[in-house]
């Protein structure tokens, strides 16, 4: 019977440790992570304009596909280098 409450005390006191506060550690932490800043919210209507007017004055068809060429001679002369 003795050893219940041993155990007990055994069990109990690691969580009261966990509990306890330690301003100096929290306050080292704080000043390590420095001021955080909210980002900015940007309204999207305007973001989307101008995403759709990129995307209305692509490129021509045949740019793409000159465009796509020089990409296909850069990856073969990459894959022909000795590295």
């Amino acid at each position: 019977m003795a050893r219940l409450p041993l155990c007990l005390a055994a069990a109990v006191l690691p969580m009261l440790a966990a509990c306890a506060e330690f301003p100096e550690i929290d306050a080292a932490e704080r000043a390590a992570a420095g001021p955080t800043l909210a980002p900015e919210i940007a309204p999207i209507d305007p973001l989307l304009a101008r995403a759709h007017s990129l995307r209305d004055s692509s490129a021509s068809p045949d740019s793409l596909e000159s465009r796509a060429a020089r990409l296909r001679a850069r990856a073969a002369r990459l894959r022909a280098r000795d590295i």
